[in-house]
């Protein structure tokens, strides 16, 4: 199980490229935490721009240099942190003792700091891999540079991804993951993966699929002839009838570490048979548990449960949460399709078209509601939006845009600059294939996404974004507004959000979550000036309402052009409960809120 030189797996664990992780990981944590007002950085009267932090005793200062944004931004130089004890000695930087030391000042309760800390050196010794690899001249390990991602292909520019979640800090954590399984799965080390399927007993599973699809006909799209004879095979040789079962792709991890030990009864009496892996080579994406088909682009994502905890939460699927999936992504495809407005945008989705469930008798009789053992065994097969490009356009995660390599490199000043266009005009380009489709959906429906980096695929024409594919559906969306109808059987995307939490679905997930990292970003690589950025945005907006004089009302009750909107604050709900931040089914009880951030296009108006 371990084919690894057990040296070789940890060899990105030297002293300078773990300091080096330590110090961009502290600059971040600085950073956010001060944008989350869980830390008050002290400002230098002598010293603008010059700032310090104290420990939560005292007797350790943090200092440090940064330049504050648009949305109250800290634009940290990682290089300027220093760490020293109240009579001036230096101390080297530590990034678990920086967590320890503010441990009072961030909330981290006795049972939550040490799986914090856990969090935190996973996601230290990913950076570190992904730090060897942009440093190296080694062709075996080095991996490409920002301007080289931006003229890359799809998955290249997938797996180049470093940083994760914008806001989160410890945004790697994948606990469950050894270092050989790390290397195996982690979506960085662009791996190939073969998935391992299993025969599931028909009569404890559930099979939901959208229109024009039944089981059969999904089967025979994604496995060969030959891999389902051979299944059959091996099924027929074991005294078993075929027919008595549906097939189940698993991930490799959760079959070892999950199935054939959880689910061991299961396995003894032939009601769950695993049958090997399949042919097809998969990469799994950000996400970790989602795989492309790198062998056949065109055919389905696929989606496994994986019990590892990774940024807030298990990532199992539950069998019954997900039967309505694909009806909930029909109805979102019919919407969307049928919309003028966005069909002009060019936005589209990648619908979740079949989902798989096993259900385990004895768990589901005892588990409570949310229970991870009820999510260990499920699988959902999603568009791939590879078939629906045109000649000359090529894909992009949209995390891409905020992504900056180890020499300060950024992605999205490459690609601007290979565009040929005025850099507010590519920003503009970029915003009517993203920006504009949110506010249709949110004003024309109330409908809302959640839009961040890593659901969000860009489809690309000479750098410039033409069109924007939003997935991960039917887990992220909700719909506020009692007048759009809802068919039956889907009433769990529409939520009864409060009024003035509404326009947070723009304000938080797009302007304080998105926009304000690629503001950042821009302006640090000399390419657009703070007002230039956001006054495209304003841009935007205005036109969008100008286009849609029917919806005024709409647009003064959600006004995006009011002077201040609440701070919703993402790290305090991991530090407050890093095992599950949020309950799905009603995201909005959960939120944290502290004080207001100026909107930075209000002066547009």
């Amino acid at each position: 199980m371990h084919p690894q030189d057990p040296h070789q797996a940890v060899a990105h664990l030297t002293p300078a490229l773990w300091e080096q992780a330590g110090r961009r990981l502290i600059r971040k944590a600085l950073a956010e935490f001060s944008h989350e007002r869980l830390l008050t950085p002290t400002e230098d009267p002598d010293h603008p721009g010059h700032f310090t932090v104290p420990t939560d005793d005292g007797t350790v200062i943090y200092r440090f240099t940064a330049r504050r944004r648009a949305l109250d931004h800290w634009q940290i130089d990682a290089d300027s942190i220093t760490r020293h004890r109240r009579d001036g000695t230096e101390l080297p930087l530590s990034a678990l003792d920086f967590f320890i030391e503010l441990r009072t000042a961030l909330g981290l309760g006795d049972t939550i700091l040490p799986v914090y800390l856990e969090e935190i050196s996973s996601t230290l010794a990913g950076a570190a891999h992904k730090l060897a690899g942009e440093l190296s001249t080694d062709p075996a390990i080095r991996r490409p540079s920002a301007a080289e991602l931006a003229r890359a292909d799809f998955q290249t520019i997938e797996a180049g991804m470093t940083e994760g979640h914008p806001c989160f800090v410890a945004n790697n954590g994948r606990l469950g993951f050894d270092a050989a399984e790390y290397h195996a799965y982690a979506p960085e080390t662009g791996a190939p993966v073969r998935l391992i399927w299993l025969a599931a007993r028909r009569d404890l599973t559930t099979f939901s699929a959208g229109a024009g699809i039944d089981y059969e006909d999904l089967i025979a799209a994604e496995l060969s002839p030959a891999e389902r004879d051979a299944f059959a095979a091996h099924l027929t040789g074991q005294g078993l009838e075929p027919d008595d079962y549906r097939l189940i792709p698993v991930h490799p991890w959760q079959w070892w570490n999950r199935i054939s030990v959880t689910f061991a009864a299961e396995v003894a009496q032939r009601h769950l048979v695993c049958l090997g892996p399949g042919e097809d080579s998969y990469r799994a994406q950000q996400s970790i548990r989602t795989f492309f088909n790198t062998d056949a682009p065109g055919k389905h994502y696929v989606k496994t449960a994986l019990s590892v905890l990774n940024m807030g939460f298990l990532r199992g699927l539950s069998a019954a949460y997900m039967e309505v999936t694909p009806a909930i992504n029909d109805w979102l495809h019919d919407l969307v399709s049928a919309d003028p407005r966005l069909r002009a945008l060019g936005f589209g989705i990648l619908r979740e078209r079949a989902a798989i469930g096993y259900h385990h008798p004895q768990y589901e009789s005892v588990a409570a509601k949310g229970s991870p053992y009820l999510k260990m065994l499920a699988a959902l097969w999603r568009e791939s939006p590879v078939p629906s490009l045109e000649p000359g356009q090529r894909l992009a995660t949209m995390a891409s845009l905020l992504h900056v390599d180890a020499r300060g490199e950024a992605l999205a000043a490459t690609l601007i600059k290979d565009s040929g266009l005025a850099p507010e005009e590519w920003l503009r380009r970029y915003l009517d294939a993203y920006l504009a489709p949110l506010l249709h959906c949110f004003y024309r429906y109330g409908l809302v996404y959640m839009p961040h980096g890593e659901n969000v695929i860009l489809v690309l024409r000479d750098g410039v974004p033409e069109r924007a594919v939003m997935k991960d559906i039917a887990e992220e969306i909700a719909v506020f507004d009692p007048a759009t109808p809802i068919p039956a059987g889907i009433e769990r995307i529409r939520m009864d959000i409060p009024e003035e939490e509404r326009p947070l679905a723009l304000f938080t997930d797009v302007f304080d979550c998105f926009l304000r990292f690629l503001n950042s970003t821009l302006a640090e690589a000399g390419v657009l000036t703070e007002d230039a950025f956001w006054g495209t945005v304003a841009g935007c907006v205005s036109d969008y309402q100008e286009l849609h004089p029917e919806l005024a009302d709409r647009f003064k009750r959600y006004d995006l052009f009011t002077e201040t909107f609440a701070l919703s604050c993402l790290n305090r709900l991991q530090l407050r409960n890093n095992q599950q931040m949020v309950n799905l089914t009603d995201p909005s009880a959960a939120l944290q809120f502290v004080g207001t951030l100026d909107n930075p296009i209000a002066k547009f108006a």
